[in-house]
């Protein structure tokens, strides 16, 4: 079909008259429910380049949420998974096991952070990894209690959403939620609030360490808004859990492979987990999530105990794999810490010339900016009209945060120095437009 060109274009209203005729296709047979970012229906798409049907070139800032961070259709990822569908397509790992699920697990245990021996295990998304975690610090330490923490997404399933801090859209009316469930304070500095000694406070004398299977955190509170702790608060917070025989999880399923600038967030605070959570990035576009954790954590559990049937499928593990050689053979964590250097000081800019953006903040290639009313209070439908704004121009953005306030960047760590140029320029007007 010919190589995509890694610039905007813009040659129809955003939607064109294609993407609207697929919306009114969508809203006949699609559930409601399933929400919408963009308007642009996508023919194709490539590096950091979005192709919608109307042949209109979209930036992409968002990575599908953070999974193609080495480019859509990448091409060890694209090469690998066309070799391995010519192989074999599924056998399900319980019954008829196959190399490229060791291979992936074998990386997994190399990569994540800390020398200890480990053992990991495949699955099929961010959720079921972080709901495998939990089984797993519950089987073996006896205890029940999980905590969680405030700005927390971990997924969308019974456990997981139940662990996730937002009631709207992702928990408001679908309880009963799952018991034994804790949320503790997370370290907040633009806000002010969760300074270590609250946060551990909170679980002596509200939950009482004894009872705590695990903690389980973002290094970065995704979904919550790119929160970055302050310094000191995630290692104090590990080391509370090590003392207290508490198993601490660290959800990197957004903030893995590379996209901080360190294969994972952990590694900027030399935390080293019991049980780090994987998926989104892990495969490069296809759905594939791991659990990687301490051998004698991982080794506890009786067998056929945990699995499933898709889980660890031999696709998805042929593309993790070329993904991860992909970072690790293009140097993508240098590349994350040059995205940053680029950005930041144009977000900075921004905010000195409006004060509705309360606060720039994230590392690497996962930043984000606050927007802010006069008094200080969460601006969602401001950060809405911005991101809106910015599509009709060409530059897919997501927001983010407990108050939908935020806007996030998660470009592909591949996108050019000239496309993230012109994606902060269009940001810039769409800063003068809507903020004044």
């Amino acid at each position: 079909m010919g190589e995509i060109s890694q610039q905007r274009r813009v040659v129809t209203a955003i939607p064109g008259p294609r993407s609207q005729a697929l919306a009114a296709r969508r809203q006949a047979a699609v559930s409601s429910a399933i929400g919408r970012t963009s308007p642009v229906f996508v023919d194709r798409a490539s590096g950091a380049i979005i192709v919608g049907v109307d042949g209109n070139q979209l930036i992409d800032l968002g990575s599908g949420i953070a999974v193609v961070s080495v480019g859509n259709a990448a091409t060890r990822v694209v090469e690998a998974v066309r070799t391995q569908v010519d192989r074999f397509t599924h056998t399900c790992f319980m019954v008829s096991p196959y190399e490229e699920y060791v291979a992936v697990c074998e990386a997994l245990n190399r990569l994540t952070p800390g020398d200890h021996e480990k053992r990991s295990l495949l699955v099929n998304s961010g959720a079921e990894a972080v709901e495998n975690a939990v089984k797993i610090a519950r089987y073996v330490t006896g205890r029940q209690a999980v905590v969680v923490f405030d700005q927390a997404f971990h997924g969308r399933t019974l456990l997981t959403m139940s662990m996730t801090a937002k009631a709207m859209p992702y928990k408001h009316g679908f309880g009963p939620f799952a018991p034994e469930i804790y949320r503790a304070p997370y370290s907040y500095p633009y806000r002010g609030y969760g300074d270590l000694s609250e946060t551990i406070r909170y679980l002596e004398t509200t939950v009482g360490a004894s009872s705590i299977a695990c903690a389980v955190v973002e290094p970065i509170a995704g979904e919550g808004g790119f929160v970055v702790p302050a310094p000191g608060w995630l290692r104090g917070l590990a080391e509370w859990c090590d003392a207290n025989g508490i198993v601490f999880v660290a959800d990197e399923v957004q903030t893995g492979f590379a996209r901080t600038g360190d294969m994972f967030a952990s590694q900027h605070d030399g935390v080293v987990p019991d049980i780090v959570t994987t998926a989104k990035a892990l495969a490069g576009g296809l759905p594939l999530g791991g659990v990687t954790g301490r051998a004698e954590l991982m080794d506890a559990v009786h067998a056929s105990g945990l699995g499933g049937t898709f889980s660890g499928n031999p696709v998805c593990c042929a593309a993790a794999l070329a993904a991860i050689e992909t970072i690790e053979r293009d140097d993508l964590c240098a590349r994350a810490r040059h995205i940053e250097q680029v950005m930041v000081p144009r977000l900075v800019n921004a905010q000195q010339r409006h004060r509705a953006i309360g606060d720039v903040r994230g590392r690497g290639a996962m930043l984000a900016v606050e927007i802010v009313a006069d008094d200080g209070t969460p601006d969602a439908a401001s950060a809405a009209a911005l991101s809106a704004t910015c599509h009709a121009e060409g530059v897919l953005v997501l927001t983010a945060g407990t108050s939908s306030n935020v806007l996030r960047f998660l470009p592909p760590l591949v996108i050019s120095d000239d496309l993230l140029a012109d994606a902060l320029d269009v940001l810039d007007k769409a800063f003068d437009s809507v903020l004044g």
